[in-house]
């Protein structure tokens, strides 16, 4: 895709989410495109090649949960994958600290060159498995915000977030469309692990049918030492 035509979908659908982005971003948004794209050919990072696509389901989508975010704060994108929600958060954001976490070398590799290229500061990578990451004191209960996006179910993701999140911080967890079953399974998870539901926003990306969902959960006390619980338990043995 040419980057006039980048910019003119980046700016139409950046509209529909109250974003303005300024040239530099446009212009990093527009490599970041290019270097996934290639990096595609040689590991697996994505499904979406269709650069429309990945305006709206990679870009756009991360940039939904700008509005959560308050200025000069620290957030964690656990199970990054190819960066999403963290580096475009990131692009848009560069108040924001940001730390991503992903148990995959060769995905950390990747991240690392869309840092180094795209010159972005104060953004750091992980490899890790989350359990381990949440159990490690240099982490735990250190940040202000911690996302993930179509990572695991809701009792599961609890686990992996809510020991991480400081306090009178926020889990912010990107959702798919019906989720009224998992919210409800997850309820004693999110109690125990020291966390309050705050609220849920339904939406529709912008120009489609795509539903989302962001969950809000507000870190009320301070998660219990016996979680998150080795690695590969919080999925097989989901809290209940």
């Amino acid at each position: 895709m040419e980057i006039d035509k980048f910019k003119e979908l980046m700016n139409k659908y950046a509209k529909e989410i109250d974003i303005v982005f300024n040239e530099e971003q446009l212009q990093k948004f527009y490599k970041y495109m290019n270097i996934l794209l290639e990096w595609n050919e040689k590991i697996n990072l994505t499904a979406i090649i269709k650069p429309e696509e990945i305006i709206l389901k990679h870009f756009i989508d991360s940039l939904t949960i700008n509005k959560y975010i308050e200025y000069n704060k620290n957030l964690t994108d656990v199970g990054t994958g190819a960066g999403f929600p963290g580096i475009p958060i990131k692009i848009y954001r560069p108040d924001i600290k940001v730390t991503l976490v992903d148990s995959l070398n060769k995905r950390i590799n990747f991240l690392n060159e869309v840092i180094e290229k795209l010159k972005l500061e104060d953004i750091f990578t992980v490899h890790s498995r989350i359990e381990d990451f949440g159990r490690n004191s240099k982490y735990r209960e250190k940040f202000d915000y911690v996302t993930a996006r179509a990572v695991a179910n809701m009792t599961v993701l609890s686990e992996y977030l809510m020991p991480i999140c400081k306090v009178n911080g926020k889990c912010i967890c990107m959702k798919g469309s019906s989720i009224e079953d998992e919210m409800s399974e997850s309820k004693y998870a999110i109690n125990v692990l020291g966390g309050k539901i705050n609220k849920i926003d339904s939406f529709e990306l912008p120009d489609s049918d795509i539903s989302r969902n962001v969950v809000i959960i507000d870190k009320i006390t301070n998660t219990s030492n016996r979680f998150p619980r080795k690695a590969g338990i919080p999925a097989k043995e989901p809290l209940k």
